[in-house]
């Protein structure tokens, strides 16, 4: 009997580990459709591969669309427990370049170029006894990593997950997680929508998340570390009601990508730079493709002048690992300090990451 290629193979040789330093070519095995605006691709080698990674961490998809180079980060929401596939859950966010073509392009069958996996944001780096993980939106998919490795792996984890969404048809993995509820005595799962969705059964919570609200769902929160993932305005109402109440910060993680697919780039700008403020040295740095130009100080990111100046640079993790904003040097010198995001080979072919690059001349960008 033969089996499909993308099948374990048990019985024959042991497969080659996955390594964060190795470009890897993956293809899409299986689609799931979530919700209305949410799909999962479920990712495998063709050769037998084992996946390991930390619950909670991200790989980086290298996309051509429409003839450009886009790499894009997205937290796996599989788990390394099952280990010989990984998927990714993808929200279509309006006019968003990535996300609208993995659900209209993809298919079962065709090959992605990946890289990874990549960060630190899980709860395996430093267990506890005691979690709060909560979700705003498809944040819930480095939390449902976590969760599902430790119901995998049988923990005895007390766990509350917290999963905040608009409305009832946008509620991501209900039935996983109650679930894992049924199967694990210490895992607990409240589930919180801000208004509720006609013709709907859900007799859940209803109303934004708030103090009250949370003390209610896990009374015992301050002796809980907290993990959340969510739009910025979510994370940020978490942050600042823990700490409000009182919450032990160091025991607060949170995880956010900045990128924003759908800002359209500023007018062209022109002209020398400015005068350098309080002596630093100013530098221009200029886009070749758009006809932008911006100044950046010696003290600063390209990616941080970049915004500051109005001007929209692709970048997701803003630290030097997930390669987002990978963009091609044409001239000029930079300091650069990366976490993984960016290879030797390409940095000598003239590759560079805006977001961990400091210019120590003027620079110029096939961007």
């Amino acid at each position: 009997m033969s089996f499909p290629a993308h099948l374990p193979d048990f019985a024959g040789t042991p497969s080659q580990p996955w390594s964060a330093d190795r470009d890897e070519t993956l293809r899409c095995i299986h689609i799931r459709q979530e919700t209305h605006d949410v799909k999962t691709f479920v990712l495998a080698a063709d050769a037998p591969r084992s996946f390991r990674y930390l619950p909670g961490q991200f790989i980086t998809l290298e996309l051509e669309i429409a003839g450009q180079k886009i790499n894009r980060c997205y937290t796996l929401s599989s788990s390394p427990t099952r280990p010989d596939v990984v998927s990714i859950t993808v929200k279509r966010v309006p006019g968003g370049v990535v996300s609208n073509w993995l659900h209209e392009h993809l298919r079962v069958g065709m090959a992605l170029g990946v890289m990874g996996p990549s960060g630190d944001f899980s709860c395996f780096v430093q267990p506890a006894k005691h979690y709060l993980l909560m979700s705003g939106g498809s944040g819930v998919t480095p939390l449902m990593s976590m969760a599902r490795a430790l119901h995998d792996l049988g923990s005895d984890a007390d766990v509350v997950f917290v999963h905040c969404a608009r409305t009832p048809a946008d509620v991501l993995f209900a039935e996983e997680l109650a679930l894992m509820a049924r199967n694990m005595p210490k895992f607990r799962v409240a589930i919180v929508c801000e208004q509720h969705t006609a013709g709907s059964s859900y007799a859940g919570h209803l109303g934004r998340m708030d103090a009250a609200r949370l003390a209610h769902i896990a009374p015992d929160f301050m002796q809980r570390d907290v993990y959340t993932c969510g739009p910025a305005p979510f994370m940020g109402a978490v942050r600042t009601l823990l700490d409000q109440a009182g919450f032990d910060m160091a025991r607060y993680r949170q995880e956010s990508f900045s990128f924003e697919e759908t800002v359209a780039p500023a007018a062209p700008t022109t002209g020398p730079a400015p005068a350098a403020a309080g002596g630093a040295v100013l530098h221009t740095i200029t886009l070749k493709k758009t006809a932008q130009s911006f100044s950046c100080a010696e003290d600063q990111t390209i990616l941080q002048a970049a915004f500051a100046a109005g001007v929209r640079l692709p970048s997701s993790c803003s630290s030097g690992a997930c390669g987002t904003c990978k963009s091609l040097s044409l001239s000029g010198k930079v300091q650069m300090q990366h976490a993984g995001g960016i290879r030797q080979r390409e940095i000598d072919q003239g590759w560079m990451l805006p977001c961990c690059s400091k210019p120590l001349s003027d620079v110029a960008l096939d961007r």
